[in-house]
């Protein structure tokens, strides 16, 4: 499809597009002022003429981020949005607050093809990646939804990130963008399985945008057993291309770590993943897993976790466990998605 949806254009593409339009230079400043606004209907711009609202409607996709479902937690007011894309598809985004503000936790991807065995995304299947503009949706349409403004993003939702790398960079600069968003590039998270050339690729960027890595293994069988990049990148290639991404950038890797009862909850994990991230400026995120039906997988059980946390702890390293929300509306990525493709299916 040749349109582009209207949020995918920056500030200087409003500018040619509006050059070509034979319209004043200002135009282009007030359109992108009002889509950074989360304002994508032109009837809404109250500061358009006519002729270039007509002409906005004609040249672009609009209808790309409908909400299909909003559910909001009863437990801690967690916020699960599910956006229907023009083209049918669905993603999943995620509002949190914490004491520092809202939280989102964005897709990258309709589905994702990396094929983890204990995540729900994989089981859906893959639609098509998110252009730059609906990835920029999600954190402006469910902060305008929210009244408030949104304080940090994290690319962890539904899809890899890296595989979608172009359009990855070109939301971050959008997000960026002092003109637009304006969202520091410290309160952006993106987070990757471990393609290691869009790793080294991402350690040369000139932003400051924090780096999170799901390891949840620490060695090359088991890793290969539950995740299947890692039969096409070794855990030695991964962890060298993260010291690569420590010394370009100076910043602290987060590591990503799901505890799975039985699996890679044990002290051996536990000691074995200290040995192979000594000297890595790191910090270790230890997750309760997400249960999910047709899944082999379960979490972990509180002792164990326990047991786990203590030993790394001992071992000198930073750890934490994650904090567990909206468990009661499947807050965690791609439940609800694979819900309605099964119904969609059915």
């Amino acid at each position: 499809m040749d349109k582009k949806f209207i949020l995918d254009l920056d500030l200087p593409a409003w500018e040619a597009y509006i050059k070509e339009k034979g319209q004043p230079k200002f135009r282009a400043v007030q359109i992108y002022s009002w889509l950074s606004k989360g304002v994508i209907d032109p009837e809404k711009m109250t500061n358009l003429s006519k002729e270039i609202k007509a002409g906005l409607k004609e040249d672009f996709i609009f209808e790309s981020m409908s909400i299909e479902k909003h559910l909001v937690s009863k437990l801690d007011g967690t916020q699960k949005f599910v956006f229907r894309l023009y083209d049918g598809h669905c993603i999943e985004t995620v509002l949190m607050r914490y004491k520092t503000g809202l939280s989102i936790c964005i897709s990258s991807q309709a589905g994702c093809k990396m094929g983890c065995r204990f995540c729900a995304s994989a089981h859906a299947g893959f639609g098509r990646s998110l252009t730059r503009g609906e990835m920029l949706g999600q954190v402006l349409l469910a902060g305008s939804y929210a009244g408030e403004r949104i304080h940090s993003v994290v690319v962890m939702g539904i899809g890899e990130p890296f595989d979608n790398y172009e359009e990855l960079l070109g939301f971050l600069n959008l997000a960026n963008d002092e003109k637009g968003l304006n969202l520091g590039a410290r309160h952006i998270t993106v987070s990757t399985c471990g393609l290691v050339p869009q790793m080294l690729q991402f350690s040369e960027i000139d932003m400051q945008v924090n780096l999170s890595v799901s390891l949840h293994a620490p060695n090359d069988t088991l890793r290969k057993s539950i995740m299947p990049i890692a039969n096409r990148y070794s855990m030695q290639e991964l962890l060298d291309a993260c010291r690569t991404y420590e010394q370009k950038t100076n910043r602290r890797i987060t590591f990503e770590y799901s505890l799975f009862d039985g699996v890679n909850d044990t002290p051996e994990c536990a000691r074995e993943l200290c040995r192979v991230l000594k000297g890595i400026h790191c910090h270790i995120n230890l997750i309760a897993a997400n249960e999910f039906d047709g899944s082999d997988f379960r979490r972990s059980k509180p002792q164990s976790v326990k047991a786990f946390q203590d030993l790394l702890t001992k071992n000198g390293m930073t750890v934490t466990l994650r904090r567990e929300m909206g468990s009661d509306i499947m807050a965690a990525c791609g439940q609800l998605r694979r819900g309605l493709q099964e119904k969609k299916e059915t």
